[in-house]
């Protein structure tokens, strides 16, 4: 007896799990990431000079985890939300030190016909329209479309994402825009720390262009801790065109950044050109070469070759190997990542990984 009546309460919690499942039918939660590892060779990896082999979190695409979800609210509106972390899977630490969601934290309404708002923490409107234009696809080994290592210890990059922002995107027909804004949060001051973005893309099946314009405003209020600087700005401009097995690629940006002090302003110009071909439709082989241009200063106008084969088994899983070359003029340092001044005036690297989707 004691059975069925055990029996009988497990199907009615079943049938009210069932019930609540419909009800709920309408939103949705969605767990995904991406893991990338490798193992990389790099010449002039210190000091001293000397090249070092080691194990790399995202060679090809910053290894992340996240979650996703949606709240249908009728009438072709939705509520949306966020959450995203980069993990380093060579130690398995936050790829952020002390920030959980470093990538994404943001929540939003979308409407199926006017766009959609976001507010967090979020990429930027520069970033996500000049992404489908990198052959390399931002890629932490081998790309400088995001920040290139500029010689002098200067870093020239992208607006690519900021807390406090609220985002608008939408597209109509072939025509997407979209804007940024990121509050400065200095009492006392609506403008220092404030940040803005605006971009208009184009999309007819074959070909696609984006520009975009943004401004970071210096805290030059601010005295904890001290800010001499008075804005950043960033122009960037891409194309692309797709020839079926064959797709080319072409972007620059113009950067800009203006000091409160006597400082000299730092000024850069950066293009590159790329292009993929697909052997097979598991075979992929990408090229790209980025070119910058750094006026006055150090004049070390460094330049970085780029290639990677890949082969994907799934969808989801591809192997790759990448190399990237790169060099700069009057003996200032440059390192092939975006993310290392580097200790030569010119450097190799070479990255076999494995990437898995989920």
């Amino acid at each position: 007896m004691k059975r069925k009546v055990a029996a009988v309460a497990a199907m009615g919690s079943l049938a009210g799990v069932v019930v609540s499942g419909n009800a709920a039918a309408q939103s949705s939660v969605t767990l995904y990431g991406l893991v990338d590892t490798g193992i990389e060779y790099l010449s002039k990896a210190g000091p001293n000079g000397n090249s070092t082999v080691k194990m790399t979190s995202g060679g090809k695409n910053t290894s992340r985890w996240g979650l996703r979800g949606s709240e249908d609210l009728g009438g072709g509106m939705k509520a949306i939300f966020a959450l995203e972390s980069g993990i380093a899977v060579d130690t398995g630490k936050l790829d952020t030190d002390n920030t959980l969601f470093d990538r994404r934290a943001w929540v939003g309404i979308e409407d199926k016909t006017l766009g959609s708002i976001r507010m967090g923490r979020d990429f930027t409107t520069t970033y996500d329209f000049m992404l489908p234009f990198d052959p390399m696809g931002y890629a932490p080994s081998y790309s400088w479309a995001t920040s290139s290592t500029a010689t002098g210890g200067r870093k020239d990059g992208m607006f690519s994402r900021s807390a406090n922002i609220v985002r608008y995107d939408g597209k109509f027909g072939p025509v997407k825009v979209g804007g940024t804004m990121s509050f400065g949060e200095v009492p006392g001051s609506f403008k220092s720390s404030s940040k803005y973005d605006l971009g208009l893309g184009y999309n007819a099946g074959k070909f696609a262009a984006a520009l975009t314009w943004d401004r970071q405003i210096g805290a030059g209020t601010s005295t904890t801790p001290p800010d001499n600087v008075d804005y950043v700005q960033g122009i960037h401009a891409g194309a692309s065109y797709d020839f079926g097995a064959l797709s080319v690629y072409a972007g620059y940006r113009n950067y800009r950044k203006t000091f409160t002090t006597s400082a000299s302003k730092q000024l850069s110009d950066l293009y590159w050109v790329g292009a993929a071909y697909d052997f097979t439709p598991a075979f992929t082989l990408i090229g790209a070469v980025y070119k910058q241009n750094i006026k006055g200063d150090t004049d070390g106008d460094p330049i970085l070759f780029s290639v990677r084969a890949q082969y994907n088994f799934s969808k989801r899983t591809a192997a790759y190997l990448s190399g990237g070359y790169a060099r700069a003029r009057n003996g200032q340092n440059v390192s092939v990542s975006r993310d290392f001044v580097g200790y030569g005036s010119n450097q190799v690297g070479v990255i076999a990984g494995l990437q898995h989707r989920f």
